[in-house]
């Protein structure tokens, strides 16, 4: 084998030029091999023969395929070896063939590349010489002149050329017969027996002997049939056929029972031995299953369908035998023709799938091969590939062909493609086979996150808790898997920028946007950050998009008064002359709030006064006039507290302290301060220090009442979740305005009674619990233009604005509480 390889490879070398090609070498690579050889036997090194390293052959992923689909070799692509890959038989590979061939091609890719070969099988001496029958009876009459000839069927040998069989001989050795043998033409072989000496019946009934067939392998092999002649008496005429050879042809799709053909010998002889009878000459390696013949008529016909594709062509042997023993034989070719039922087949080789999107126009995407099992324009095949203007097919080489992109795909577009490749035959009518193709598209990163908004508002109430949600942002991306997984992240407006708020966050996942720390409305209003949305392919690709926070106002800044102001001590006093008449302007209060909004629109009532008939306080300006004219009974010295509430909701208020002096006319205001409180308050002192003892002993006791009840109602709070206030005392209204959600506690003082001073006075001292600042407290609703005190912080500046901390008996019955 290494001889013959190397034989091959100085042959191949002469076409080594044609390797450059791109896809086939111009003449194919020869090696012949002997038959049954065992599995694993090399060949020769294909690789080296066709000018490429071993390493190639992995790379590139080197394999063999062939037409019919069997893989007689294999590669070995770690040596590039052809190595037999089951035994060889010759004779049921080929036949009779003088030569044995077997085509395929050696495939590698990127790129495509073809290269063919042909291995020739050798024909070895594994087979025998044998006979049809083991016995052959003739039955020869005695009247036979000698140099007769009479014809039988000689022996089959498998093998070919000088293997086939060479010689015959009769063994033993007589005198009667002897053995002639040879061919009229290349197919045509004749045997037959030569009578050497007239036969006698009544001296010789019966001849014996062997006849052997030797094949001309070394060693020989021969074959042995028993020959025995029945001398009979004399029929002088055998019969004989009109032809040597009939020849007939049949559709391969004709029914059982067609009638191929009829043979028609003839016999001179007269009576039984004129009577001829037909049958079949069974021939080694030969199957008349598919034919029978009519004894008497020599009719041939079909006993089964035939098959184009299995054979294309039947040789029988007739025998015609007549009443007294003779006999002759024809030959009977039946041609198959062939018809178109065979539909193309389509086998594919290699197939890529998924592609991505990104593929270049001519990558390959499938490599296939057609073939017609039919033959003459049956066979030729054509293919399509059905309505698709991105991809087509390509001719590889031979019955090969290669899908092809021809454009550019998109995934977001068209995420798989259903392609179907007919192919068609030339018949009539002509068969058709589809291959479909499903070509998934993967995904490539090449689609920005988009946002479902241009850009985004959120509203935050100011004062707001840590942490709290304001909204979500939403991007999606038109790529798929990680590629489409969006992340989100706050961004600076431009690179150079500072980081972003970080009293904002958004939440990577799903973009849920936090104010992580309270905001002041009255500090910022508006803050602007940009969102940014990240997938997460490789690069990344990202978008931006800008959150507008807006910060609402809530109504947590009392009003501010400006006018009067409450800081100076004493208070100063408005001059009001006592002849003004009603609406005359005594003051103005000038209050503002922080807030904006329907939180800024301030009111103004008058909340208490010495006389209240006597004042009233514009609502919407802030005016104090007279409501009537002044008269000699309305005390000097007037004190008024204005109450400044705004529109929020809850309201939240402060209160403006002011005095006003009623003078006959403007020189009156030098009058000393005290004389006119003790003006005011000498003829009263008696009864006002029996009403102070009264009513302190009525708020003792209002006072034990309202803690017996605060903590009955507290009991009932942890058991009903709910808590009930009492009324009728200073801690109570307190409670109540602590309800309201003015004041978070109660407040209570601690009250003493003072003697032994020129007037008797209330002290308040340092309250249990400290007040709270301005913004927390509230108003009650009044009516009209006169005001009560409501669940509001009063403190001992707007009573007392004269001596801060101390009540007077006249100052303290002034005041009402609910």
């Amino acid at each position: 084998l290494e001889g013959r390889g190397a034989a091959s490879r100085e042959q191949v070398l002469c076409l080594s030029a044609f390797l450059s090609l791109p896809h086939a070498r111009a003449e194919p690579i020869r090696y012949s091999v002997a038959e049954e050889g065992e599995s694993g036997s090399v060949v020769a090194n294909v690789a080296e023969d066709a000018g490429l390293a071993p390493a190639q052959l992995s790379a590139r992923r080197a394999r063999l395929a062939s037409e019919d689909g069997r893989q007689h070799f294999r590669l070995d692509r770690g040596t590039g070896r052809l190595v037999v890959a089951e035994r060889l038989d010759r004779e049921e590979l080929c036949g009779q063939s003088a030569t044995c061939t077997l085509p395929f091609e050696l495939l590698l890719a990127n790129p495509l590349q073809f290269f063919r070969v042909e291995v020739a099988v050798e024909d070895i001496n594994d087979h025998s010489p044998a006979f049809p029958e083991e016995q052959v009876t003739f039955k020869i009459l005695e009247r036979s002149d000698p140099g007769s000839r009479f014809p039988l069927e000689g022996a089959r040998d498998l093998d070919v050329g000088s293997n086939s069989i060479q010689a015959y001989i009769v063994a033993p050795r007589n005198e009667y017969f002897s053995v002639s043998y040879g061919s009229q033409s290349e197919d045509d072989k004749y045997v037959e027996l030569v009578l050497e000496k007239l036969l006698d019946r009544e001296e010789v009934a019966e001849v014996g002997f062997s006849l052997i067939a030797v094949d001309g392998g070394s060693p020989p092999r021969s074959g042995t049939t028993q020959i025995r002649i029945v001398v009979l008496d004399a029929n002088d005429n055998a019969p004989v056929f009109t032809q040597k050879l009939y020849v007939g042809q049949v559709l391969e799709n004709a029914v059982e029972g067609s009638v191929v053909l009829s043979v028609v010998a003839t016999d001179r002889d007269a009576g039984p031995n004129g009577e001829v009878s037909y049958q079949f000459s069974q021939a080694v390696g030969q199957s008349h299953s598919s034919f029978a013949i009519d004894a008497v008529t020599g009719e041939i016909r079909l006993t089964k369908p035939l098959d184009f594709e299995a054979a294309e062509n039947h040789e029988l042997s007739v025998r015609a035998t007549d009443g007294g023993g003779l006999s002759a034989m024809c030959k009977v070719l039946v041609e198959v023709v062939d018809v178109n039922d065979n539909a193309p087949e389509v086998v594919v080789s290699s197939f890529s799938s998924p592609l991505p999107e990104n593929a270049l126009p001519g990558t390959v995407v499938a490599l296939f091969t057609v073939r017609d099992r039919d033959a003459g324009a049956n066979g030729k095949i054509s293919c399509a590939l059905e309505d698709q203007l991105l991809f087509s097919l390509r001719p590889a080489y031979k019955n090969y062909y290669e899908l092809v992109t021809v454009s550019t795909l998109d995934r977001e577009e068209t995420a798989r493609y259903t392609l179907a490749v007919t192919a068609a035959d030339a018949g009539s009518p002509p068969l058709t086979t589809t291959q479909t193709f499903t070509v998934d598209i993967s995904d490539v990163n090449d689609n920005v996150p988009v946002f479902n908004q241009t850009s985004y508002t959120m509203y935050v109430r100011e004062n707001n808790v840590p942490t709290v949600l304001v909204g979500a942002v939403s991007a999606s991306d038109a790529d798929e898997g990680p590629n489409a997984k969006v992340t989100y992240s706050l961004a600076p407006a431009h690179p150079a920028e500072r980081p972003p708020c970080s009293c904002i966050s958004v939440n990577s996942e799903n973009g849920q946007v936090f104010v992580l720390r309270p905001l002041d409305y009255e500090q910022v209003r508006q803050i602007e950050v940009l969102v940014s949305a990240s997938d997460a392919g490789t690069p990344p690709l990202s978008a931006n998009v800008t959150v507008r926070l807006v910060v609402v106002d809530e109504n947590d800044n009392a009003p501010l008064v400006l006018y009067p102001s409450q800081d100076s001590s004493p208070a100063s006093s408005e001059l009001v002359p006592k002849s003004s008449e009603a609406g005359y302007l005594v003051t103005k209060v000038v209050a503002v709030d922080a807030d904006s909004g329907q939180n800024s629109w301030l009111s103004y009532h008058l909340l208490r006064a010495t006389d209240p008939g006597l004042f009233a306080v514009g609502a919407q300006s802030g005016e104090v006039r007279l409501r009537r004219p002044v008269t000699e009974r309305d005390a000097v010295k007037q004190k008024l507290v204005v109450l400044v509430r705004d529109n929020g909701q809850p309201p939240l208020s402060a209160t403006a302290a002011l005095s006003a002096l009623l003078l006959n006319d403007f020189s009156d205001v030098h009058l000393p301060h005290s004389s006119l409180a003790t003006e005011d308050e000498g003829g009263s002192l008696t009864t006002y220090l029996i009403i102070s003892l009264v009513f302190v002993s009525i708020l003792f006791l209002a006072s034990m009442a309202a803690f017996i009840a605060r903590k009955v109602c507290k009991s009932k709070e942890l058991k009903g979740g709910h808590v009930l206030y009492g009324t009728g005392n200073l801690q109570s209204g307190l409670a109540d305005a602590a309800a309201a959600g003015t004041l978070p506690h109660a407040y209570c003082y601690e009250i003493s009674l003072t003697t032994g001073s020129g007037n008797s006075e209330f002290k308040f001292l340092k309250p249990i619990l400290p007040s709270l600042p301005p913004q927390h407290s509230g108003m009650g609703r009044g009516t009209g233009d006169e005001q009560e005190f409501s669940r509001g912080p009063v403190t001992m500046e707007d009573v007392a604005p004269d001596n801060p901390g101390t009540l007077s008996a006249e100052q303290f019955n002034s005041l009402s509480f609910n």
